[in-house]
Order: C-alpha cells, then structure tokens, then sequence
C-alpha cells in the first residue's frame, strides 16, 4: 500500500519500479539525527547503506546507485526542453 493508500498504481497499470540512492537516506537520516541535537557517527558500526537499502525495499523502492529513476528521467526531458529551445532561438537569429 503507498502512502496514498493505493495497492496497485494509478490506472491499474504496471510500471518501471521506483528506484533512490540508499546513500541518500543515510544522508536524510544522518543530518536529521544531528539537527535533533544527537551525534552520529559514520563507521563505528558498520555500513549503513545495506540497512537503508533493506529500507527503501521494505518500502517497496528499488534501491540503485544511480539514485531516482524518476528525477533522471524528468532532468533529461527538461535537458530536452532546454535543447529544443537554444535550438530554435539559434535557427531565428541566423
């Protein structure tokens, strides 16, 4: 179930699995502990991205390294954009 309630996506339909960075929780959750006024510390116990990772699965996200699918795909479609745009603006001034 999402955080929306859904059991399934909107539309009934399957989709590419949402992905995200497990370094990234640790980063979320290493500068939250710390503005909480606790003191953390890398490597005393070991790895934590294999925990985060064991998070974001339990959360139904696919951990990667590459961090999110989604925000990638949407950066090069706004590269895209970007592109046609400097494109077009170049073809009228020639």
């Amino acid at each position: 179930m999402s955080a929306h309630g859904q059991t399934n996506p909107p539309g009934g339909a399957s989709h590419a699995p949402e992905t995200y960075n497990p370094w990234s929780i640790v980063n979320l959750v290493f500068h939250h502990l710390a503005s909480e006024g606790l003191h953390p510390v890398f490597g005393e116990a070991g790895d934590p991205g294999a925990p985060a990772a064991d998070l974001l699965r339990a959360l139904g996200i696919t951990p990667d390294k590459e961090g999110s699918r989604q925000a990638s795909e949407q950066t090069k479609q706004d590269l895209a954009a970007v592109r046609a745009a400097f494109e077009m603006s170049h073809v009228e001034s020639t």
